[in-house]
């Protein structure tokens, strides 16, 4: 039975154990450039030894980023900084990764610690942002324009693009965000998505922007590299996305090329009522895994080794994806090896802390 420090191989490419560091927005970017804070973010959590450490939400156009201040990847100039990153965290013995997004209806707002709302054109914001339909996130959000047939196949196009620029930067790994309540997750939720053409209604139509940007991302990518897909599984709305949905989307996914679902939950509905606490989402990752036979990552409040480990011991998931926990210790695979039992190389410069 696999282990959490366990190998595990996915096409061509080894993750030494099962940890994994989250893509977590830093907001703290100029025009989409990574620089000194990205670089030392990513490369701390690779001499932590984490197996994968993924960049940020990446924004695959100006205009589909979160905030003014997000990671972006819509030109080629923002290859060379994050080839510095991603090298040194391939020299560190992880897999390099970057999770690329579309903000969607969530797109032109300010950064968390300045509010997090929406701004306009004035602040720094931009209009107009982009939906399947014309309905605002949220009170206060700006009412995002409904997308043409055109402007969602340049939106597909520019996924591919993205990922082929994050393959010259040196990534191994991609992961498209599809979760949250932004572009690709409000395509998938009857809540968000009121069209009445080929990419609305019926859930066939309802997944089919991500089906043709996995299948368009998956056409440029190098086939030994993977492909993850990071959803919500469930919108906590009745009337909304659901778990069984979530089931029958990665069964879809798979044979188009995605190796793994990434499971998360909600951040389309505004107001919805979420029981978070101690793994409270690990039961999706179980779920999916399960029933579509598809890998899956657990994440959500993963914080102890022993907590971690039996995850993926009990086959709830193949993989723990841990985001607030790497902050509070960049290190924590290591002190996770030592808690259980397990021994990993410690970076030469820092081996001598390994004796206590």
């Amino acid at each position: 039975m696999a282990h959490l420090f366990e190998p595990l191989k996915l096409r061509g490419v080894e993750f030494a154990h099962r940890i994994v560091v989250s893509p977590m927005c830093q907001y703290s970017c100029t025009d989409g450039f990574a620089n000194d804070w990205h670089f030392v973010h990513l490369g701390t959590r690779a001499v932590g030894r984490a197996a994968a450490v993924i960049a940020e939400a990446t924004a695959i156009t100006a205009d589909s980023r979160i905030s003014p201040q997000d990671l972006g990847i819509w030109t080629d100039a923002h290859i060379e900084p994050l080839r510095r990153a991603f090298t040194f965290i391939a020299d560190q013995g992880s897999v390099p990764g970057i999770q690329l997004a579309h903000a969607g209806r969530k797109a032109s707002t300010n950064q968390p610690w300045n509010g997090g709302k929406p701004i306009t054109p004035a602040q720094g914001g931009w209009t107009p942002i982009f939906a399947p339909s014309a309905l605002a996130f949220s009170d206060g959000y700006q009412v995002p324009q409904a997308l043409s047939i055109a402007e969602i196949g340049s939106i597909i196009e520019a996924f591919a693009a993205a990922a082929q620029r994050a393959q010259a930067a040196g990534a191994k790994l991609i992961e498209l965000h599809s979760a949250h309540g932004y572009l690709l997750h409000s395509f998938l939720s009857p809540l968000s998505n009121q069209r009445t053409d080929q990419y609305g209604g019926s859930f066939a139509n309802r997944i089919r922007i991500v089906c043709e940007v996995v299948a368009a991302v998956r056409k440029v990518w190098p086939d030994q590299y993977p492909l993850w897909v990071r959803i919500s599984a469930t919108d906590w709305v009745e009337g909304g996305w659901t778990v069984e949905e979530s089931v029958e989307l990665a069964r879809t996914l798979e044979p188009l090329g995605v190796d793994l679902i990434d499971c998360s939950s909600g951040g389309n509905v505004a107001r919805a009522k979420i029981p978070v606490g101690s793994g409270y989402q690990v039961a999706f990752a179980e779920t999916i895994r399960r029933e579509a036979g598809v890998p899956t990552a657990a994440v959500g409040m993963i914080t102890d080794p022993a907590q971690a480990d039996q995850i993926v011991r009990s086959g709830q998931a193949d993989i723990v994806i841990l985001a607030r926990q790497f902050l509070r210790d960049p290190y924590w695979p290591l002190l996770a090896a030592h808690a259980l039992g397990h021994d990993i190389q410690w970076p030469v410069q820092y081996d001598r802390a390994k004796k206590r």
